[in-house]
């Protein structure tokens, strides 16, 4: 990205300023990178801990699977989820508050003793299932946001703090090298006068 200026002394400040403004937002955006990536972290960790979990726990009914065909599905039905955002480092995440399950009626008498038991194995199924998916989207959230500030730590690092102070250093050059100049002519000038002066 070529820096746009010109040589004079309004346009060096003006460039300053754009220096001082990223390098005072730089150690934000470093520490904002890091944090995030430590939240990505912990999101994942908690997704993939719910996933084992979820298997676990759906294997502890394997034993049960002629028990299960006898149960009907359709008795539960997820109605609502609450969900919440949290802020994490300037990004909106999601929080599940609460899952509202409809629970259709049936007879007592007419299915097994059990379905009860099997309604709250299903329901405890269905909130580890959607709680590692809320995970696995605010994971997904977080990286997105964490890449986003890596590009603008690299574009002020890499790029734009360097293109800046290189674009001040050659003002700098080119208004003392005009200085300079500008006190030679003078002195020849002057010189001139002073021999003028003498012959006359």
């Amino acid at each position: 990205m070529a820096i746009k200026f010109q040589y004079n002394k309004t346009s060096q400040q003006a460039l300053a300023k754009q220096l001082q403004i990223r390098e005072r937002a730089l150690p934000t955006l470093k520490n904002k990178e890091s944090a995030l990536r430590v939240e990505v972290k912990n999101a994942k960790d908690k997704a993939v801990e719910l996933e084992e979990q979820l298997k676990k726990e759906m294997g502890l009914y394997d034993d049960m699977i002629r028990l299960w065909s006898e149960f009907d599905p359709s008795l539960v039905k997820i109605e609502d989820v609450e969900l919440s955002t949290k802020k994490i480092a300037g990004v909106q995440t999601p929080v599940l508050e609460k899952i509202h399950f409809g629970i259709r009626d049936y007879n007592m008498f007419e299915k097994p003793a059990w379905f009860p038991d099997g309604v709250a194995i299903l329901e405890k199924l269905v909130k580890l299932a959607i709680e590692k998916e809320v995970f696995e989207r605010k994971m997904e959230l977080l990286d997105f946001a964490r890449k986003k500030t890596t590009q603008k730590v690299n574009l002020y690092e890499k790029v734009q703090i360097p293109g800046f102070q290189d674009a001040i250093r050659k003002i700098k050059r080119f208004l003392e090298d005009e200085e300079n100049l500008s006190k030679a002519s003078q002195k020849i000038v002057k010189n001139r006068q002073q021999n003028m002066e003498v012959e006359s």
